[in-house]
């Protein structure tokens, strides 16, 4: 982690991760394209329905990749007694609070699903698909938390294979249960509930293996309370960013609701097209944050630097040049999913390519968030994750339907994206004007061992 060159060094971490949160995001759209054919309110259900797997990633992410920031920063210190205490406590956490989320959202469900944005016609269909997915939120946390853990051990490859096989398993039981089984839409939440098990499963094994640096003493979840200080405190922003993005989306489909079922299914389909582009840059995120973990714990504040500008430039290139191939077949990609609703393909496209004009500030925004939070910054790191999607999306889809109608609901999110990327900037500044005065060169041990206000 402190020898290796950079670049290798990331990319190494980061194929993996990268290649983990292609597979997720590709079992959401598949989820999405094969409900889609089942029709425009079944598409729109998916959306609504979608607020509630961002509540459980919300969990799971803040545990998941808390407890890793954590370990991150343990291991640089050769504290690796006090990192398994981290990782059982980041582990049990995830089970428990999962298990409130199966236990809320089967008494209200449907209550949840009208607060989320779905019409009537919507409704029954997404009371439907939820259930299952409801009942998978214990293995889903515990997942994201495990896959965060096996990365922070130096285990990349073994999170991919195992988020990677729960997406694979997804996408080869949703027209089996769909169609074949005639399930309808709880055929595809159903193999959502399998394929997370299947993940969990995978994902569990080494630690039971001992092939992890990490274990999960169920006795050490008791011995250092302070541990879930640390581990909250650091998971915080990805709390924000998480939470932020189900109320967004709840918000979202209330504004899109009142131009009809089309709409809530196009910009359901939009955010799972972004997200899918998006996810290779939070999956270079999860494999460059580790890399800052250890050489800050280990005052390689040159490192750091270097591992910020590198990530920075390749998640540039890369997400400019899918944001122009997005652009260029937009409708196309819109009618793969709704080809005989032309309400979706209309407004879906001009949605898409707003979004796409603006991919290449993506890295800018992620990379800042998990600095911050790789480095302990928690208030900067928590204004970072919850500008996107709260600070100045909440504001703005309050503001820009009742000002430009349709248009301001396909807008929303391309406004919020720019203001993001402005507001990163001077956090960037600040932190590595502090980190130069206290590193000895480029690649050298900082010359100054206290931490920058």
């Amino acid at each position: 982690m402190m020898e290796m060159p950079i670049p290798k060094l990331v990319a190494s971490l980061a194929a993996p991760a990268v290649l983990s949160m292609l597979v997720t995001s590709a079992y959401n759209l598949t989820d999405t394209f094969f409900v889609s054919q089942l029709g425009t309110s079944a598409t729109g259900a998916v959306g609504v329905a979608y607020a509630v797997l961002a509540i459980i990633q919300a969990i799971g992410y803040t545990l998941g990749l808390g407890s890793a920031s954590v370990i991150s920063r343990l291991l640089g210190e050769k504290k690796s007694e006090e990192a398994g205490h981290t990782a059982a406590a980041g582990f049990y956490s995830s089970l428990l609070l999962g298990a409130v989320i199966t236990a809320a959202g089967l008494l209200f469900n449907e209550e949840i699903m009208r607060l989320l944005g779905a019409t009537e016609t919507i409704l029954p269909l997404a009371v439907e698909y939820a259930v299952y997915i409801f009942w998978s939120a214990p293995l889903m946390c515990a997942s994201f938390v495990l896959g965060c853990l096996l990365r922070a051990g130096g285990k990349a490859v073994l999170s991919m294979v195992g988020l990677c096989l729960g997406g694979v398993v997804n996408i080869a039981l949703d027209p089996l249960f769909i169609f074949t089984f005639k399930m309808g839409i709880s055929g595809a939440a159903l193999a959502t509930l399998v394929s997370q098990a299947a993940s969990f499963a995978v994902l569990l094994f080494p630690f039971f293996r001992r092939s992890s640096m990490l274990h999960l003493n169920p006795k050490a979840v008791f011995r250092r309370g302070k541990v879930y200080g640390a581990v909250l405190k650091a998971g915080m922003p990805s709390f924000c960013r998480q939470g932020f993005a189900s109320v967004s989306t709840a918000f979202l489909n209330g504004s899109a609701r009142a131009y009809g079922d089309a709409a809530v299914a196009a910009m359901s389909v939009v955010g799972r097209i972004s997200l899918l582009v998006i996810s290779l840059m939070i999956g270079l995120g999860q494999g460059f944050q580790p890399v800052i973990g250890y050489n800050y714990g280990g005052k390689q504040y040159g490192r750091v630097r270097k591992a910020f500008w590198f990530s920075l430039i390749v998640g540039t290139v890369l997400l400019a040049v899918l944001g122009a191939v997005c652009f260029f077949f937009a409708p196309q990609l819109m009618t793969l999913f709704r080809a005989d609703d032309a309400g979706v393909i209309e407004t879906g496209s001009f949605a898409l390519r707003a979004q796409c004009v603006l991919f290449p500030l993506q890295p800018l925004i992620v990379l800042s968030n998990m600095l911050f939070q790789a480095v302990e910054r928690p208030w900067q790191a928590s204004v970072l994750s919850s500008a996107r999607q709260g600070l100045f999306f909440l504001p703005l889809i309050l503001i820009l339907p009742g000002m430009l109608g349709l248009l301001g609901v396909q807008l929303v999110q391309p406004v919020a994206d720019i203001l993001t990327a402005v507001l990163c900037v001077p956090f960037l500044i600040v932190f590595f004007r502090g980190a130069k005065r206290r590193g000895a060169g480029p690649e050298g041990p900082a010359g100054h061992t206290g931490r920058e206000s």
